[in-house]
């Protein structure tokens, strides 16, 4: 599917880009000793890793069904986008935020700055390297999203691995901001602190970009479904057909980002044959897959069987 591709080009270019800024960044580090430096080399190599759990949850996404998943794995990258968030949270802001609070409780007031023209280099070849991963992923982002918004395209978006990769570019150029803020302050007003307190900065700013990850795969996990909306769509399309009287009841999950799950209960008209109900229930099926194409599993419980029954029964609801 497109949107597939899209997700695997922008997460591909991430996990290339940020290995190689993650070498830069540590190489710069031991060199000038900053603390800033060493909060983005963290922050680059859980990046790199992260890149690599999408790509393992959208392979494993793909599996078929079997006896004991009978639904199928597509919930699989609902999981590695949830253990990415733990991820950014616990190593990458953690320990830029304990990273931060240490330099600071360890460096002397006075201390000596190093000449910082390493680190000023090797946050500009970052930036460039960040800034074309970020402009692969928002390329893909932007078409993927359409006429929508970039809100409206995150909140209604099954397949989180396109946007984890925008959030973690911007969040990784942000944090490049940060540290040469911090490295440059410090300089600038000879005060080592500021180096420290970037660190933090770029650790609150992961544990924020990890708490919105998290959120979003938890909804998925827990089982989200179509919009309102979508489901009084539905439920038009369904009433509209000839051997219908009313819907009942529609269920729907998503089974993973392009995999929807719907099952409902149909009232059909009194006196309705069991081939009619059939036939029926197929262009109910057809008409749902081509408005929507995520539907993969319809399932209709036909709850009208014999047709005096039928009609009690719907007049019941």
């Amino acid at each position: 599917m497109a949107g597939q591709s899209e997700s695997k080009i922008a997460v591909v270019a991430a996990i290339i880009g940020n290995l190689a800024i993650a070498i830069i960044k540590f190489i710069a580090a031991a060199i000038t000793g900053s603390s800033a430096m060493i909060s983005e080399g963290i922050h680059s190599v859980v990046d790199t890793g992260n890149g690599g759990l999408i790509l393992l949850g959208m392979k494993r996404a793909k599996r078929p069904a079997d006896e004991t998943h009978p639904f199928g794995y597509g919930k699989s990258l609902y999981f590695w986008t949830n253990i990415v968030a733990i991820s950014i949270f616990g190593i990458g802001g953690g320990m830029s935020v304990y990273e931060g609070i240490s330099y600071i409780r360890h460096v002397a007031p006075n201390a000596e700055l190093g000449d910082p023209t390493t680190a000023y280099i090797v946050l500009a070849v970052a930036m460039i390297i960040e800034g074309a991963s970020f402009s692969v992923a928002i390329r893909q982002f932007l078409r993927a999203k359409g006429d929508r918004t970039a809100k409206e395209f995150i909140k209604q978006s099954k397949d989180p691995s396109l946007y984890t990769v925008v959030l973690e570019d911007t969040a990784a150029l942000l944090g490049l901001i940060f540290a040469f803020l911090g490295i440059f302050l410090g300089h600038l007003f000879n005060n080592p602190y500021l180096d420290g307190a970037a660190s933090i900065m770029i650790g609150l700013l992961l544990m924020s970009v990890a708490w919105f990850l998290a959120s979003r795969s938890m909804g998925l996990l827990l089982g989200e479904g179509m919009r309102p909306e979508e489901i009084a769509d539905i439920r038009k399309r369904v009433e509209a057909d000839p051997a219908v009287e009313h819907a009942g009841d529609i269920l729907t999950m998503y089974m993973g980002p392009h995999d929807m799950l719907v099952n409902m209960g149909v009232c059909f008209v009194a006196g309705t044959t069991a081939e009619q109900m059939h036939e029926a229930i197929r262009r109910i099926e057809e008409d749902l897959r081509k408005a929507y194409p995520e539907t993969n599993k319809v399932y209709i419980e036909a709850e009208s069987l014999p047709a005096l029954a039928a009609e009690t029964r719907c007049d019941q609801k």
